[in-house]
């Protein structure tokens, strides 16, 4: 008798606020393409499937406004209406959407903080690369800390200010330093033994419709970013007590500051020009 195919389980889209500003932000799981493949379903896809469940129980319209790579899991804002939309789409442009990234790697940094700027030139096979030049530079201000667990890695403390394809990703590896688990950007083989790449949207904190909206999220996924030691670590950089805090973020760092300033009405009038 032949054996019964069981189809695998999909990955759980997990609702982590709804804002009655207009959006709701979910934890997006790694491994999950934003576009569907022949094999596989996209974001979208997943979560109108998981809408009305207890894990995701807001059942209104969803409007993308942004995406995360295939391999980075984290906070993702989608829109409830059009008009949110359109004032989120022009919140990202004007860089007033702040975000946060916690990364792993297994090697160690050529400096273990400070800023990657340089403009992102395409690669081959469609890969990216920082080139020397500045005209349109991506910019990621970051900082790191060895993480002393059962194996030497070292974590990383992202805050992107471009929002360019595969920024962090390629900013890692032009500090020597990939993202653990990346098989375009680490060694192939090596990558593809770990259980996940470990980039991962942590934080995000911006204004709509004149209301603070602000999430922080750990990541739930993969055995190197579970263990206790990085837990620790992130609970240190981005403490859960910070959803709350609508006011200076790191105030002791340059590098990492975060205040919102731009107003809503502001966003608004931007998003109709």
């Amino acid at each position: 008798m032949s054996a019964v195919s069981v189809p695998a389980a999909q990955p759980r889209v997990r609702q982590l606020l709804h804002s009655p500003a207009g959006c709701v932000i979910v934890h997006k799981p790694p491994g999950v393409p934003f576009h569907g493949t022949a094999s596989q379903p996209g974001l979208l896809q997943l979560m109108r499937s998981q809408q009305g469940q207890d894990s995701f129980p807001y059942e209104g319209p969803l409007f993308p406004v942004h995406r995360l790579d295939y391999l980075t899991s984290g906070c993702l804002i989608l829109a409830t209406s059009s008009e949110a939309a359109g004032e989120l789409v022009a919140a990202f442009r004007a860089r007033a959407v702040h975000k946060f990234y916690v990364a792993l790697s297994d090697r160690r940094p050529s400096k273990k903080m400070g800023s990657v700027v340089g403009d992102m030139q395409k690669g081959r096979r469609g890969s990216w690369k920082l080139a020397r030049t500045s005209e349109q530079p991506s910019i990621t201000r970051f900082t790191s800390a060895a993480v002393s667990a059962e194996r030497p890695l070292r974590a990383f403390l992202l805050k992107p200010e471009t929002g360019r394809t595969h920024q962090l990703r390629v900013a890692l590896k032009s500090l020597g330093a990939p993202v653990l688990g990346d098989e375009r950007y680490a060694q192939k083989e090596a990558a593809s033994q770990e259980d996940r790449g470990y980039l991962h949207c942590a934080a995000l904190r911006f204004e709509l419709g004149g209301t603070a909206v602000q999430c922080v999220c750990p990541p739930e996924d993969g055995i190197e970013f579970l263990r206790p030691e990085f837990r620790s670590l992130f609970d240190t950089w981005l403490p859960q007590s910070l959803q709350q805090d609508t006011g200076l973020w790191f105030d002791d760092n340059k590098l990492l500051r975060s205040e919102l300033q731009l107003a809503g009405s502001k966003l608004q009038e931007a998003s109709r020009t």
